[in-house]
């Protein structure tokens, strides 16, 4: 059906000129909003010119384009040129992501700085070190008098990542030398971002509600001593109203956001930035940005949306049949939103598991369990489990498909009490350790700006005086 609708112009042209009418544009107007760069290619096209489309192979697998020590997400194998499933698997600079996080909590401590640290430097800090990076931190939470009397007030938006865009953009301005690209400035500008962001997205996200109830904005002043986890909860409950419990499960979800690789779109973006050697407020905008995408970091939100509609529209949720029809309905584009998508199923590079969604759904069943949320984790549950067969009965879809780490994100926030608006802005505080770490890679590493090639297929014509133009 895709590819019928791409290998007819005449479809396309009587898209253009329904857009049109529904704009109302007038006819001088219209290729304006419907030229040749709008035009879709036919499919056959990029199998001829052997074109990488998003950078992947026919295969599925990335295309190569750099080296890293920073993590490896493992998802597959290759055999004598074949494509083979494998079960999940997240490292970071060696280390399993879930040794990371267990060993953390069993000593019953947060893990997110260690993580920061061990992305920054490459190696696990020693208790001087992690006491260190944790009191440089806490120490540059508190923003200047003089940039709070431009924040949020010139950065006011619906989207609190539209926000943090402009607030690291902001941040430019107060820095004396902003361009220094040497690696104490971008340590210190990392840390200072680490301190900051979480604390600019609570206070952009409070005073929206504020100017929508016209209740008045209270920020508690930073603690130097909390943890990262620690320091969003206080500012989203106006102060220590949280229990030690919910700050390590929040500080869980840091550290499974914080590092995915350097081909994840947003992490990429920054790189590509970073190879031009700009300054690192302008890479990492870049990457928000890109995060910002609901098919990226965004896709979090749509998750806790369609668990909403299909718990609205499927009566018994124990039913697998009725569950599975309405997945079907969403497939068929006939629900929902309209997209075809069933968010939190699939991913670029995990096949059999994604090791982060198995953690968060471990904590998740835990959650349920004590905050008497049963049937809504048993239907995620069953989602997880009828989606693949579903999408192969109305796609024909052949690769394993596992859930992605988003299809329990939400429901493990929403138990913590975190606003949807704060879903993908706290994918964002939390990566910006793996950022950092990948920008400094860039930098020092490659030494050659990323510039990839396309390929034309344009025809040369004839320049047609004005005069002469149809």
């Amino acid at each position: 059906m895709i590819d019928q609708y791409y290998n007819h112009s005449t479809v396309y042209q009587r898209r253009t000129q329904d857009f049109a009418k529904s704009r109302r544009i007038s006819p001088a107007s219209t290729r304006l909003y419907t030229g040749a760069s709008m035009e879709p290619y036919d499919e056959e096209l990029f199998r001829e010119h052997d074109v990488k489309r998003g950078l992947r192979n026919a295969d599925g697998s990335g295309v190569v384009a750099g080296l890293t020590r920073i993590s490896d997400v493992h998802g597959y194998r290759k055999e004598d040129g074949k494509f083979i499933p494998d079960e999940g698997k997240l490292t970071i600079c060696g280390y399993d992501i879930a040794d990371l996080i267990d060993n953390a909590h069993a000593e019953d401590r947060f893990g997110y700085e260690e993580l920061a640290y061990l992305l920054l430097t490459g190696a696990l800090p020693r208790y001087d070190e992690l006491e260190s990076i944790g009191a440089r931190i806490g120490g540059l939470r508190l923003l200047e008098d003089e940039y709070i009397s431009e924040f949020p007030i010139t950065t006011k938006s619906k989207s609190i990542m539209n926000v943090l865009q402009r607030a690291v953009l902001l941040l430019y301005a107060f820095d004396e030398t902003p361009d220094d690209t040497s690696a104490p400035h971008e340590i210190d500008v990392a840390l200072s971002l680490l301190a900051r962001l979480p604390r600019i997205a609570a206070i952009a996200h409070i005073t929206h509600e504020a100017e929508t109830s016209g209740v008045r904005v209270v920020v508690p002043a930073p603690n130097a001593s909390s943890s990262m986890a620690e320091a969003i909860l206080e500012v989203l409950r106006g102060g220590p109203d949280f229990t030690h419990e919910e700050a390590m499960l929040l500080d869980v979800m840091l550290m499974l956001h914080a590092e995915h690789g350097g081909g994840n779109n947003s992490t990429f973006a920054c790189r590509v930035l970073s190879s031009s050697a700009t300054d690192a407020y302008s890479a990492y905008a870049a990457a928000i940005g890109s995060l910002k995408g609901p098919r990226h970091g965004g896709a979090n939100s749509q998750v806790t949306r369609m668990h909403a509609d299909i718990r609205e529209h499927v009566e018994h949720w124990d039913d697998d049949d009725e569950v599975a029809a309405y997945l079907a309905k969403i497939l068929r584009r006939e629900a929902f939103d309209g997209s075809g998508l069933i968010y939190g199923m699939g991913h670029a590079i995990y096949t059999l598991s994604d090791p982060r969604a198995q953690i968060c759904k471990r904590y998740a069943r835990s959650l349920a369990q004590t905050k008497g949320k049963g049937e809504e984790f048993a239907l995620i549950e069953r989602i997880e489990r009828l989606a693949p067969e579903v999408m192969r009965d109305v796609r024909g879809t052949t690769k394993p498909i596992c859930a992605n780490i988003d299809l329990y994100t939400g429901f493990i926030y929403n138990i913590l009490g975190v606003p949807e608006t704060l879903y993908t802005p706290l994918f964002a505080v939390a990566r910006m350790a793996g950022w950092a770490a990948h920008r400094m890679e860039e930098l020092y590493g490659a030494h050659r700006i990323i510039r990839p090639a396309y390929n034309s297929v344009m025809d040369d014509v004839t320049y047609v005086p004005i005069a002469d133009r149809h």
